[in-house]
């Protein structure tokens, strides 16, 4: 392989990011092949064991073509955190550069990109009769007690989580009473460094484009029996790992809230929302070299040789 020793004095991890449908995967699989690497997964759903069709898992070709890692890894039913991600990550890459200089890592979710390339804030374990509480409460009450006990509890969180995301407030309200203090209080902690280097990459798609591509692979969803997969699922809705677009709006359906036709053009229009909440987070990140899409596979495995070997941002 044409690279530099010198550029590689730690081990690598090459990201691979960008918003739903964008082609990260047959990206990661050409990359992955080149560098004899193999793949972590940090796609938050792709690790669920009975959610497949919905979380467009890399086909069992794809899966041949390039080891992959954290899929299908934990059931539904399973509470599987950004903090228990990082340590399985971070556990499982120690002995992986044992052996290797580069992996690759690639999915959507950027909070668990996040938190392997940066560091997690540290939280207070939580008590399983506090999880117990919040989860019943919501359930019983919905989740405007919860926005209101957030707001005396913690403002400053209170002003910029997505007041909507049920998960987010009741982690937040978990730390608060297990601690007493505000959740924000946990954040911003200043991170041990990572025993690797970190090259970051996402997919940049002109927005009609895009979309196009998503609602084209919802109707391969469909097609390959999303509905009847999120039938199975469903006695499960309430669970946390099923509050995501594709199986939200079937349960919609079956509890009969609106038709099949809304419901399918539904996980589209949410699916495009998701898509831009994805490129908002990535604006942010820092450190990310943007790739303008379609480019050519060949083109973007030489920018980055050219990058390892030069020390250089792409052009």
């Amino acid at each position: 392989m044409p690279i530099s020793m010198k550029s590689l004095s730690k081990p690598l991890l090459i990201v691979i990011a960008g918003p739903t449908a964008s082609g990260k995967t047959a990206l990661s699989i050409e990359v992955a092949k080149h560098f004899e690497a193999e793949i972590i997964s940090c796609d938050a759903r792709q690790f669920y064991r009975e959610m497949s069709i919905g979380t467009a898992k890399p086909s069992t070709e794809e899966l041949a073509a390039a080891k992959h890692h954290f899929i299908d890894t934990h059931s539904v039913e399973d509470n599987y955190s950004a903090g228990d991600y990082e340590k399985d990550v971070l556990a499982f890459l120690d002995n992986y550069f044992k052996e290797r200089k580069i992996a690759v890592m690639v999915g959507g979710s950027g909070l668990f990109m996040r938190v392997i390339c940066e560091g997690v804030d540290s939280y207070p374990e939580i008590p399983e009769n506090i999880r117990l509480e919040l989860k019943a409460q919501f359930e019983k009450e919905g989740i405007v007690p919860l926005q209101e006990e957030l707001l005396k509890s913690d403002p400053i969180y209170y002003a910029k989580v997505d007041l909507n995301n049920p998960h987010r407030i009741i982690r937040a309200l978990e730390v608060c009473r297990t601690s007493s203090l505000p959740f924000s209080s946990f954040q911003g902690k200043e991170r041990e460094e990572r025993p690797f280097q970190v090259l970051k990459f996402a997919l940049d798609w002109n927005r009609e484009i895009l979309y196009d591509r998503i609602n084209r692979r919802v109707d391969k969803m469909l097609a390959e029996g999303l509905e009847a997969e999120a039938l199975e699922l469903y006695p499960k809705k309430h669970l946390n790992a099923l509050q995501t677009v594709g199986y939200q709006e079937f349960f919609d359906f079956f509890d009969g809230k609106m038709r099949k036709a809304e419901a399918i053009e539904k996980i589209k229009q949410h699916s495009r929302n998701y898509a831009k909440r994805q490129v908002t987070w990535l604006k942010k990140e820092k450190d990310i070299i943007w790739i303008d899409m379609p480019t050519k596979t060949e083109l973007i495995l030489e920018s980055i040789i050219h990058l390892l070997n030069k020390n250089e941002t792409l052009p």
